[in-house]
C-alpha cells in the first residue's frame, strides 16, 4: 500500500478488518489546510463499514444544513439538508479528519514505513520495492499516491475531461467586526468559472474560486491571481465577505481540480485508489466519499485476489470505469444549467460533450 491520504487510510484500514496485515509506505506528512471540505452524506454508511462513524462527533466540524445557490440565475436559491434520507453534508476540519482516520488506520497493525518510496518494478511473484533504500516484495501493489500515481502511472492512460483548477484560500474575520458569520455554504456561477465558499467550524471562510489553468490570467483582469480582482465578478460571494469582514489574503494558493482517471485502474497484481484512479471536478462534493468508496471497494478486491479471484481486480476496474462515465453524464447535466454566460470560453467547453485526451 502506498499513500497516506483518504483512500489509503481508508483501504488499510479495510484490509486488516479482513485479516491482512498490510505493508502500508506512507510518509507522514505536515497536514495543511486544503481545499475540500464538504463530505458528502452517503459518507456515513462508509465510515460505518470502516468503524470510523465517531469521527464526524467532533466538535470541531458543523452539519451543513444550509447550502445557497446562484446557478443558472442572479437569485440566490437555498437547498436544505432536510430533503435528504440520508442527513446534512458535514463541513469538515479537514486536517482533523484526515488525522483521526490515519490515526485509525495506523492503530489497526499495518507494517507503516513512514518513507518515501524510491522505486517499484514488476517481480516473478508480485513487486521489488525501494523505500529509501530498502528493498522489498510484495504480491500485490495498491497505488494510494493521489494524482501522481507513483506506481500505477506507468501501467496504465491517464485520461482528463478538462483543466480546471482551484484557487483557494482561508479568510480569517476581522476581530473588530461584530457579525456573526452565517453558517452556511454558497456556490455562485461566474463568466469564467464559479466560486464554493463556506463557513467552518473554527469561524473561518474557506474560499474557492474555479476556472480553467489557461483562463485564470483573464478571470483575474489580465494580472497574476489575486483575490480582489477574482472577486470582480462577484455579487453573493463578495457581498458574504464584506458584510462579515472576513479578510482576504493578497493571493491565492492553487491547486489541480481537473477531472482525470486511470484507464483502466487494476491489472496484474496492482490496483489504484483514491486520486490515484479517479479524480473528479469538485461540483460533485464527493471527492472525499469518492476516495473512502474506493478504498474499501480496492481493500476488498486486493483481499479477493490474494485468496485465489482471478476476476476481482477486473471487476473493481469496470465499477470504477462506470462510475467515471456516470459522473460526467452528470457533471454536463448541472453545467448545462447555466445559460447567462454563453460567450464565455469556460461554460462554451462544458456545454457539449467531447472526447476525453490522455493527459
Amino acid at each position: 500500500m502506498i499513500g497516506a491520504g483518504i483512500a489509503g487510510a481508508a483501504c488499510c484500514l479495510r484490509l486488516t478488518q479482513l485479516g491482512f496485515r498490510p505493508l502500508w509506505v506512507a510518509p507522514e506528512e505536515t497536514l495543511r489546510d486544503k481545499p475540500g471540505e464538504l463530505l458528502s452524506a452517503a459518507a456515513r454508511p462508509l465510515l460505518a463499514a470502516l468503524g470510523a462513524e465517531g469521527l464526524l462527533a467532533k466538535g470541531t466540524h458543523r452539519p451543513a444544513h444550509g447550502m445557497f445557490s446562484a446557478w443558472g440565475s442572479d437569485r440566490l436559491t437555498e437547498r436544505s439538508s432536510i430533503v435528504h434520507l440520508e442527513g446534512p453534508q458535514t463541513v469538515l476540519d479537514r486536517m482533523g479528519f484526515e488525522r483521526g482516520l490515519n490515526g485509525l488506520a495506523e492503530a489497526s497493525g499495518p507494517v507503516r514505513l513512514a518513507e518515501q518510496l524510491t522505486g517499484c518494478a514488476p517481480a516473478e511473484n508480485g513487486w521489488l520495492l525501494d523505500v529509501a533504500g530498502r528493498k522489498m516484495t510484495c504480491e500485490l501493489a495498491i497505488d494510494a499516491s493521489g494524482r501522481k500515481a507513483v506506481l500505477a502511472r506507468d501501467r496504465a492512460t491517464r485520461f482528463r475531461a478538462d483543466r480546471l483548477a482551484a484557487l483557494y484560500g482561508f479568510l480569517d474575520q476581522d476581530p473588530a467586526s461584530d457579525v456573526t458569520p452565517t453558517p452556511a455554504t454558497l456556490v455562485e456561477a461566474v463568466p469564467d468559472g464559479w466560486f464554493y465558499a463556506t463557513c467552518l467550524a473554527d469561524g473561518r471562510l474557506a474560499l474557492n474560486f474555479y476556472t480553467d489553468a489557461d483562463l485564470m490570467r483573464e478571470a483575474s483582469g489580465g494580472r497574476e491571481p489575486a483575490w480582489e480582482a477574482v472577486l470582480s465578478t462577484s455579487v453573493s460571494v463578495r457581498r458574504w465577505i464584506d458584510e462579515a469582514g472576513f479578510l482576504l489574503p493578497d493571493k491565492p494558493l492553487l491547486a489541480s481540480a481537473a477531472t482525470t482517471w486511470l484507464a483502466p485502474c487494476a491489472g496484474a497484481n496492482w490496483l489504484a485508489v483514491g486520486d490515484a484512479a479517479t479524480a473528479f471536478d469538485p461540483l460533485s462534493s464527493h471527492g472525499m466519499t469518492s476516495a473512502l468508496w474506493s478504498g474499501l471497494q480496492g481493500a476488498e478486491a486486493a483481499a479477493a485476489s490474494l485468496t485465489g479471484d482471478p476476476l476481482a481486480s477486473d471487476i473493481y476496474a469496470e465499477r470504477v470505469a462506470r462510475g467515471v462515465q456516470e459522473f460526467l453524464i452528470g457533471r454536463r447535466r448541472i453545467y448545462a444549467q447555466e445559460t447567462r454566460f454563453a460567450d464565455s470560453p469556460f461554460w462554451q467547453r462544458r456545454q457539449q460533450p467531447k472526447e476525453t485526451v490522455p493527459a
